[in-house]
């Protein structure tokens, strides 16, 4: 740590926990309060709370604010009701990725833009440029808001048993990726059903002042059900499961949504009043490549052997010395038993089933092309 980063309005309460503390986009965040897989296996089975207050706020309100989000954002924003959120992306013009975002719809005229840590600045400096002309205003209120996320199969019991009686029907029948005002420990919030686990849960946006108040209750109401404090080093490893990309990992600016698998979320049908395609930033880059293939593709991997593949190893064709692609993300899967990467690949190779091999330290381990979401949630 550089000592210069910021410091989440929870920053004593982790340092009362014991966490093992980390860099982190410009943040002091908790790598781990006691241990990795613990905290892993706690959201698999029963659920974890995270400080997610380093991610960024942006609204974006005003009779326009949908309109320059159609405009800023690859997505159509337009088409998205009030209390439910969208998977979207900030593009340059040459079609490489800014940041990858989730937007809420908080009412008719205001959004909620959430922004990567790092990338935070960036998006709101951008989202301030591209809403210019519109009758929009853009507001950073990533200082004056925390933001804590409880996951996991008992993450709802947890959250509902919380939640203020008159408002408990509208967080216990929430649907995914959807979101609303009530009140939780007390506390006025945004609740949201989403999350970067693979498992059910919400994120809290609270006020930064309320930050404590609420973390306290969760983990007090909690804890008899199994919940623990989960640091970044479970989140990355049960995002990986789950198969959700990490920018600066799968997504950056020399990639392409498309490149990426997720090209649904580009809406190249968004039109004007007048039926004519709307512009948007990056539309005629990523117009161009819409139909042509990319030179590399993610793809998901396993390991049929032991050894996990870490970020940045070479990937190779089984007794070849030729790079054919690299790891982007790769750790042992505590919930299935052996090593899952995601990995780009020139797109020959990309096929379910292909048979590939990691360079790990000099040694050539056995991988094999698999659908990308290694994890998925039992029904309920």
């Amino acid at each position: 740590m550089s000592g210069t980063e910021k410091h989440s309005p929870l920053h004593d309460e982790h340092v009362a926990l014991g966490a093992t503390l980390t860099g982190f986009g410009g943040w002091q965040m908790p790598l781990r309060y006691a241990s990795d897989l613990a905290e892993h296996r706690a959201v698999r089975e029963a659920a974890g709370l995270f400080d997610l207050s380093h991610m960024g706020e942006i609204e974006v309100a005003g009779p326009q604010a949908a309109a320059a989000l159609d405009r800023a954002l690859v997505g159509n924003l337009s088409a998205v009701s009030p209390g439910r959120a969208r998977y979207t992306m900030l593009c340059a013009e040459d079609g490489g990725i800014l940041d990858d975002l989730v937007v809420y719809r908080t009412a008719g005229d205001s959004f909620c833009v959430v922004a990567n840590a790092g990338n935070a600045a960036r998006v709101l400096a951008e989202l301030v440029e591209r809403a210019a002309g519109f009758d929009a205003v853009v507001t950073d209120r990533s200082a004056s808001t925390a933001l804590v996320a409880v996951q996991g199969p008992r993450a709802a019991e947890i959250v509902v048993g919380l939640t203020a009686p008159d408002d408990v029907p509208t967080v216990r029948d929430m649907k995914y990726y959807a979101g609303a005002p009530a009140t939780v420990a007390g506390v006025d919030a945004f609740v949201a059903r989403t999350g970067y686990t693979g498992e059910d849960g919400f994120e809290l946006f609270v006020p930064a002042q309320d930050a404590t108040a609420v973390w306290r209750a969760v983990l007090e109401a909690g804890r008899p059900l199994g919940l623990v404090p989960a640091g970044l080093g479970a989140r990355d490893s049960l995002r990986l499961e789950a198969g959700m990309p990490l920018y600066g990992h799968e997504l950056d600016t020399t990639v392409t949504p498309y490149a990426a698998g997720l090209g649904r979320v580009v809406r190249l049908d968004k039109v004007t009043d007048d039926g004519s395609p709307l512009p948007f930033v990056g539309r005629a880059a990523l117009e161009a490549r819409r139909h042509s293939e990319p030179a590399r593709v993610l793809v998901g991997l396993r390991g049929l052997g032991r050894r996990p593949a870490r970020a940045g190893y070479d990937v190779v064709v089984p007794g070849g010395d030729a790079p054919v692609g690299h790891v982007t993300s790769g750790a042992p899967s505590p919930t299935l038993g052996h090593p899952v990467a995601m990995a780009y690949v020139t797109p020959e190779l990309s096929a379910e089933g292909t048979a590939l091999a990691v360079d790990v330290r000099g040694r050539q381990e056995p991988f094999v092309v698999v659908p990308l979401r290694f994890y998925t949630r039992p029904a309920d």
